[in-house]
């Protein structure tokens, strides 16, 4: 499958996306955030809605406030890894504007002043629950077959689903999920909007399916532990990104071990007998 790229964004604008919606790329680049988190301002009659504050960074918060004229009526939250959340409450100390995440928050140091359910409206959008990178992970559906994905479905990369708090059973569900709508435009949380989506998920969707039968199959051949099993079926030359793709190969292992296909003692795991 072919990924999207884009040359680097200019730092500190706000840069149009669609009409009413506008993103800052945070600085923050990694092998793991692209050029960096995209933070979403979505115009509404009460204000801006902040999607994804960002990092803790003072110069991003202040873009965010320059670019708002610090007129911010609804902070969302796609999940509550540091990348997203870390401005959150700077924000919210500027503007007063009231937070929303899902109900049972990953990260037990933030409490937002409202909780959001599945299939709950959200500042005009339907929430959808879709953990698997992370527990508490949301979609924003909007108009139009508008969908924030967040980290769900990035355009750049496929996402890391390391456990315990990612979950790859959660994960091909939720894409499963989003496959059964018929969306138009995806707006990820790092990288280019994504156009059509629907072939794309269906390819991310089958790769998980392909590297899980290629998982089981090495483990045929005889039992292993998860470096191993990384080390076998990945090409990742990196040091940093073979530990990410360690955490799928674990996040595999603990699918198969749920569905009775493999068998796990302690670091080593094998076929189930």
């Amino acid at each position: 499958m072919a990924f999207l790229e884009e040359p680097e964004p200019q730092r500190g604008v706000a840069l149009p996306v669609l009409p009413g919606v506008r993103r800052i790329v945070a600085n923050n680049p990694s092998l793991m955030t692209y050029h960096g988190t995209n933070t979403y301002l979505i115009e509404s009659d009460q204000g801006f809605i902040v999607l994804d504050p960002g990092p803790e960074d003072a110069g991003h918060l202040d873009d965010i406030i320059a670019a708002t004229g610090g007129k911010v009526c609804a902070i969302l939250l796609s999940h509550t890894h540091s990348d997203h959340l870390g401005a959150t409450s700077s924000l919210k100390a500027r503007t007063g504007a009231p937070t929303f995440a899902f109900h049972r928050v990953a990260d037990p140091s933030f409490e937002p002043d409202v909780l959001v359910h599945d299939r709950d409206m959200v500042a005009g959008m339907l929430a959808i629950h879709t953990p698997g990178h992370a527990s508490d992970h949301l979609c924003f559906a909007a108009r139009d077959g508008v969908v924030f994905s967040a980290d769900h479905v990035m355009s750049w990369s496929s996402s890391i689903v390391s456990p315990p708090d990612g979950n790859m059973a959660a994960y091909c569900a939720s894409l499963r999920l989003m496959l059964s709508r018929n969306d138009s435009l995806y707006l990820p949380g790092h990288g280019p909007p994504l156009p059509n989506p629907t072939p794309y998920v269906a390819d991310l969707l089958n790769r998980r399916v392909e590297r899980e039968e290629a998982i089981f199959e090495a483990l045929r051949s005889g039992p292993s532990n998860a470096w191993d099993l990384m080390d076998r079926l990945y090409s990742k030359t990196d040091p940093w990104l073979r530990r990410a793709a360690e955490r799928n190969v674990i996040a595999h292992l603990e699918k198969l071990h749920a569905e009775g296909r493999v068998a796990q003692a302690g670091e080593i795991w094998s076929v189930q007998r």
